[in-house]
């Protein structure tokens, strides 16, 4: 738990009575590689913190393609909003890249801290806020950047990422084969 209490610091700090509320609303779970917090046709029922490992969320095409939206490690959260929120079956995947240890809070334990410890409110609008902002600069790379720009962009923004994370991974997120990601990592690939 100290590791998600400390992330709490960074915007609004808890106090004893708000960390007891918390602890008493988390489920801790291990999850091993390749182990699905989420599948397509399910609702998504937690909002989950990463405590350690790395997951990847990601949709797969009629031609059976993946085609990863975000990965989350230490310290990050994961979830299919829209799943959650509306009750919906997910068109997405949660899954673990790597063993991982993660803190799930239901969408009724959620509410339950939103509506009575409001720090919960104004703490999870900030993630989901700064979530959103970075899918719309990832959205707006995708359509106005090259391959290479994405990639550079990728190593700038996430370099703990490019090292744990295979070149399929990394090329799925690009929208790019990962042979045309080696080209570029290996320099054949120009502007």
């Amino acid at each position: 738990m100290e590791n998600i209490i400390n992330h709490f610091k960074k915007y609004l700090p808890l106090n004893n009575e708000e960390i007891q509320a918390l602890k008493d609303r988390v489920t801790e779970r291990k999850i091993k590689r390749r182990q699905f917090l989420l599948q397509e046709g399910d609702v998504c029922k937690y909002f989950t913190y990463v405590q350690s490992g790395c997951f990847k969320m990601y949709g797969v095409d009629d031609k059976g393609v993946e085609h990863n939206l975000v990965f989350a490690t230490e310290d990050d959260w994961i979830s299919d909003i829209g799943s959650l929120h509306k009750e919906i079956p997910s068109k997405l995947f949660i899954e673990a890249i790597e063993p991982s240890v993660v803190l799930q809070i239901s969408k009724g334990d959620l509410w339950f801290l939103y509506t009575h410890y409001p720090k919960f409110d104004r703490n999870f609008r900030v993630i989901i806020e700064n979530k959103y902002i970075e899918l719309q600069d990832r959205l707006l790379q995708t359509f106005s950047t090259t391959a290479l720009d994405r990639y550079e962009s990728f190593i700038s923004q996430y370099p703990h990422l490019a090292k744990r994370l295979p070149n399929t991974q990394i090329a799925s997120y690009l929208g790019v084969t990962a042979e045309f990601l080696s080209k570029i990592k290996n320099g054949r690939f120009k502007k």
